[in-house]
């Protein structure tokens, strides 16, 4: 059953409350702030978002989808290495920004048992072409590397600033050649 023109609007504006104050307050924002700040009741949130889990599982969905389009977009550039480059800094974003999320990226054994990482790799194998990156690297791989770097920056002052740097710093050290240094040339 279709909702109504002004449960969605709620449902919108919940989503986006709960982005900016995941993003300022990590996992453990508060509900009933995410509900004063979207202009609702707790009960309209609730009626949204049953358990604190279901809002935090729709704020990464709406994340995750957003980076696999994105990652849809650059796909097609020029230049394959710098468009992956672009990708994953806006994969460290969001892990800096969905603190207490990251984990949502992350894989417990094996990254297809996590459809949010398995919907990410899909969408940014295309990234992986024309030598962007060392033979038998993977979607997968990177984004463990991503999540790894955010969570060792989470009490940086500036833990997005330090995050891109650290992983610009280990994207040195996947450039194109074999994984024990040896060129691929």
């Amino acid at each position: 059953m279709p909702q109504r023109a002004d449960a969605r609007r709620n449902y919108a504006r919940i989503l986006a409350v709960a982005q900016d104050e995941v993003a300022a307050h990590g996992a453990d924002a508060s509900l009933e702030q995410i509900a004063r700040v979207a202009g609702v009741g707790s009960a309209t949130v609730r009626r949204h978002f049953p358990t604190r889990h279901a809002l935090l599982t729709a704020v990464s969905r709406h994340r995750i989808e957003a980076l696999c389009a994105r990652a849809e977009e650059l796909a097609g550039a020029e230049n394959g290495r710098a468009a992956l480059l672009e990708w994953m800094d806006e994969v460290v974003a969001y892990c800096v920004d969905a603190r207490g999320l990251a984990e949502a990226i992350a894989y417990d054994g094996d990254i297809h048992e996590n459809s949010c990482s398995a919907a990410l790799e899909e969408a940014a194998r295309p990234l992986l072409r024309d030598g962007a990156v060392a033979h038998g690297v993977t979607v997968a791989d990177l984004i463990a590397l991503a999540v790894g770097v955010v969570m060792a920056t989470s009490h940086h002052p500036e833990p997005l600033r330090q995050s891109r740097h650290l992983f610009r710093l280990a994207a040195a050290g996947f450039s194109p050649g074999d994984l024990d240094g040896r060129s691929s040339v």
